[in-house]
């Protein structure tokens, strides 16, 4: 990722920019990476509904993927739904505000600024 834009800015400016980030950042200690999926499936048993529909759900799953192994797969019950979501976009948001803190950091370092 690539913030457009710093090498224009004053070293007060990204300063100042580098506070107002760390301000925004979510609490870390609710942060979960993944996805949450719903599903739908289907129980085999002949002449059940869900055999002509779309299935028995929907049910919820964070799904959370590594390189070189398979997702893994968590259910996620109705009650913890919300805070799941909560915290998955809390990661989102931490991950976008990292990026822009080192680029923030890298364009001080070109400078020769302290870091």
């Amino acid at each position: 990722m690539h913030i457009t834009g710093l090498t224009e800015k004053s070293t007060k400016a990204l300063r100042q920019r580098q506070k107002v980030l760390l301000g925004r950042l979510p609490p870390l200690q609710a942060v979960l990476r993944g996805s949450l999926v719903e599903r739908y499936k289907r129980c085999g048993k002949p002449g059940c509904k869900c055999a002509k529909g779309p299935g028995h759900g929907p049910k919820y799953y964070l799904t959370v993927s590594y390189p070189k192994r398979r997702p893994e797969m968590d259910y996620v019950p109705a009650e913890f739904q919300e805070k799941v979501k909560e915290y998955l976009e809390n990661y989102r948001k931490a991950k976008e505000i990292l990026e822009e803190l080192s680029e923030i950091n890298r364009e001080l370092l070109r400078r020769r600024e302290s870091l």
